[in-house]
C-alpha cells in the first residue's frame, strides 16, 4: 500500500515500550527509527523519509502537523516557501479531516521525498472514505478536498486492513 511497507504498526497499551498515546516517545533510545520525529532517513536514490509521527486526534494537533510539516520541508528539505506554504494548508485539512470525521483516537503523519516529489501522508484508522464535494463560491466548509485536488500534483486513499492513509503529492525542482 503506497509505501507503507514495513510501517511499525502501534503498540497496544499494555506495552511497558509503548509511548502515552498520541505523544512520540522522547527517548530516542527506545523509539523505533520508523516513528522518530524530525529525523530524515536517507533512503536508496536520494529519498529521505520522516518515519510516522502519531498524534492524538484533536484540534489542536493541526496545529503540531502544520509546524511539523514545515520545519521539514523548509529546514531539512531546504524547498520553496510556496511549496511548504501548499503543503501546510493541505496538511492541515487531511488533518481536519482526520480529527473530524474518524472518531480516531489518534492519527500518523508521515513525509516522504523522493527525486522530483514529496508524498506527505495521514493515517487513521476509520476505513470510511474521503470524498471530494462541489464546492460553491459562498460555501464556508467542505473545501478540504477541493484544496488538496487544486494545489497538490496527485491523491488518493489507500485502504489498509485497519483503516487507510489519505495522501498528496507535490512536484519539487531537485537541485
Amino acid at each position: 500500500m503506497a509505501g507503507l511497507e514495513g510501517m511499525e504498526q502501534p503498540r497496544p497499551r499494555s506495552d511497558p515500550a509503548a509511548a502515552p498515546p498520541g505523544i512520540p516517545d522522547a527517548d530516542p533510545d527506545r523509539t523505533p527509527a520508523s516513528r522518530r520525529p524530525l529525523n530524515a532517513v536517507p533512503e536508496p536514490a536520494g529519498e529521505q523519509t520522516l518515519g510516522e509521527v502519531r498524534l492524538p486526534s484533536r484540534p489542536q494537533s493541526a496545529g503540531i502537523a502544520r509546524r511539523l510539516t514545515a520545519a521539514v520541508l523548509l529546514r531539512q528539505w531546504s524547498l520553496t516557501p510556496q511549496l511548504a506554504e501548499h503543503a501546510v494548508l493541505l496538511v492541515s485539512e487531511l488533518v481536519g479531516n482526520a480529527v473530524r470525521h474518524t472518531g480516531a483516537r489518534t492519527f500518523g503523519l508521515r513525509m516522504l521525498r523522493r527525486r522530483g516529489w514529496v508524498r506527505i501522508e495521514v493515517r487513521d484508522p476509520s476505513r470510511g472514505l474521503p470524498c471530494l464535494m462541489p464546492v460553491q463560491e459562498m460555501d464556508i466548509s467542505g473545501r478540504g478536498l477541493f484544496l488538496v485536488d487544486k494545489l497538490s500534483e496527485r491523491w488518493g486513499v489507500d485502504l489498509l486492513p485497519r483503516g487507510k492513509t489519505t495522501w498528496f503529492e507535490m512536484r519539487i525542482a531537485d537541485r
